[in-house]
């Protein structure tokens, strides 16, 4: 299937996201609510799960994004991530398909870049999808 990585099941809005999102209130876990709430708005047709524990984002059921908190930091991740174009070399790991930005409390990041590879990633499951 092109490549994507579909999970079956995803709605427009899942409300154990939230709940997975808010369990703590910290930083890690604001980091990653205010980087998912991207995913969410990259359009009306995004959907949304759990998957391996934690939120995932998809264009039907073809995975783009997720978060993770880890115990010092928080992955921004991506399912299509070795085609995405990153000038500002966010994005990290070898994998055959994914990559992901970690981000840090307190650490500087470069915000404009990481909403442009949120939405990169977005596009680009969408293209795949009408290839198919």
């Amino acid at each position: 299937m092109n490549g994507l990585f579909t999970l079956p099941g995803a709605a427009p809005r899942d409300p154990r996201i939230d709940d997975w999102l808010s369990k703590r209130d910290d930083d890690l876990h604001t980091i990653a609510q205010a980087w998912f709430t991207r995913m969410r708005q990259c359009g009306g047709d995004v959907r949304e799960l759990i998957h391996d524990g934690c939120p995932t984002a998809c264009v039907e059921d073809a995975a783009f994004g997720y978060v993770n908190v880890f115990r010092a930091h928080v992955n921004v991740g991506f399912f299509s991530g070795a085609v995405l174009k990153d000038p500002a070399g966010l994005l990290e790991g070898t994998g055959k398909y994914m990559r992901h930005v970690k981000l840090r409390p307190g650490q500087k990041v470069d915000s404009a870049a990481l909403n442009t590879l949120i939405y990169s990633a977005y596009v680009e499951v969408k293209r795949r999808l009408k290839t198919e």
